[in-house]
Formats: C-alpha cells, structure tokens, sequence
C-alpha cells in the first residue's frame, strides 16, 4: 500500500499463487503478497514496531482518514504539519519517499515516486478495504506456530539485509533455513541469488540505483524457476 525498502512490488506477480486459504507473512514488510491475495486469511508478523502500528491504525481508519493528510511539496517535512496521531505521521514518512527503511521527514521529491504523495494517498485509501480481516502482529518469526498455510518468508536478505531497522544482523541464518524448511503447507522462501543458507533459483535480474541484483526463490512445490537459468533474463 505504501513505498518500502525491499518490496515486492515489482516481482509479486512472478511467485505462485496460494496454494491454502490461509497466507502468513512472518517478515511482513509492506506485505504486497498478501495484498494481491487479500481476500484469504491473513496473518502478518515483523518485530518493527513502527510498521506494525501503521498498519494496525490502517485498519481502523477510512478513506477520509487518509485522503485528509498534509498536500506536501517538495522540500516540506512532516514536523510542520499536525497530524491525527504518530502514525499518520510515520505513515507519511514512508509516502514522502520511495522505497525507504523508516519514515522520512521530508518530501524529496514529488512524482518520480508512486505517481506522487496525493496518487499514493487515493492508492491507500482505495485499498483499506482489503486489509480489515488481517490478524497481525509484533514478534519474531520463531514465536509463530506451526500450521498448514501458505508461508511467505521475506526476511531481510543475508546480503542487501543490513539495511533495514530490523536488518539481517539479528538473523541466524542456518536456524532460520531450519524453520522454513519445516513449516506445514506451502513454502515460498524470498531472497537473492547471492544467499547460501537455502538452494535459491533465479527469477529475476533487477536493476537497482547502483547494481543488478537477482530475485530468486526457494519452495517446496516445484516452480517454473526449477529449471530456469540466467542466459534466460
């Protein structure tokens, strides 16, 4: 619903589909699998308290709540401005810029993001809908119970991850590619092709700011990535 640090905006469409009626995310993020699937059960986990609160506070808000929030231009910052309650205001951190770790204070730039702060702001509350079923949480993924579901684990990458608030430094990698492999139904593992800690395959070459970087998954259903190689992108 909102610009994010590591979504998968621009490769959600090339997972699989859901398998179960129930989805959980354990490294929710800006949960753009279970937005494109919303209508199953839902249940969101990260341990960052910010986002958890955002998205708890979207779902009791409406479509006014959202659309009233600051104009801001360029150069602007959210301090200037009165808000509702923090997390409008930490919600607007994220609009104001595109695809950062943590809520910004000023506005960089206005439509080389998102189609600019009023176009994500008509996106969100067009959106509330989908979200007033979910159950989500604050906690590690560890603290989730086993259950038959379809699991999407998007964890901070093991390179690339350092960057979040909750970054891949307080992930113990070889424990973590122990859980998933464990857990009951359909498992969709996200990551890079530079990861070890489970047997990734490419899905998709992605040109960042500075590098390339390439999507790649790991489930425990076969995919169309099985076979794929990188001669293919």
């Amino acid at each position: 619903m909102w610009s994010y640090y590591g979504s998968k905006s621009k490769v959600v469409d090339l997972y699989p589909p859901p398998k179960f009626d129930k989805i959980i995310e354990p490294f929710a993020g800006s949960a753009r699998y279970s937005l494109k699937y919303w209508n199953r059960e839902i249940l969101l986990m990260d341990k960052y308290d910010k986002l958890i609160r955002i998205w708890k506070w979207l779902q009791q808000c409406s479509s006014n709540d959202i659309l009233k929030l600051p104009k801001m231009k360029a150069g602007e910052s959210t301090d200037n401005f009165q808000f509702d309650c923090i997390e409008a205001k930490w919600l607007m951190g994220f609009i104001i810029q595109g695809g950062v770790n943590a809520p910004r204070k000023t506005v960089s730039s206005v439509g080389n993001f998102g189609g600019g702060v009023e176009t994500q702001k008509k996106n969100i509350a067009d959106n509330l809908f989908k979200i007033k079923h979910w159950k989500i949480v604050k906690g590690c993924y560890s603290d989730l119970p086993n259950q038959e579901s379809t699991w999407f684990i998007d964890p901070p990458y093991q390179f690339g991850g350092e960057h979040y608030v909750e970054s891949n430094k307080k992930i113990n990698f070889m424990q973590l590619s122990q859980w998933c492999k464990t857990r009951k139904g359909q498992i969709i593992v996200c990551e890079n092709t530079k990861a070890d800690w489970l047997d990734f395959k490419p899905m998709k070459i992605m040109q960042g700011s500075m590098y390339k970087t390439t999507e790649a998954i790991w489930s425990n259903i076969p995919t169309n990535y099985d076979n794929e190689q990188l001669t293919m992108f």
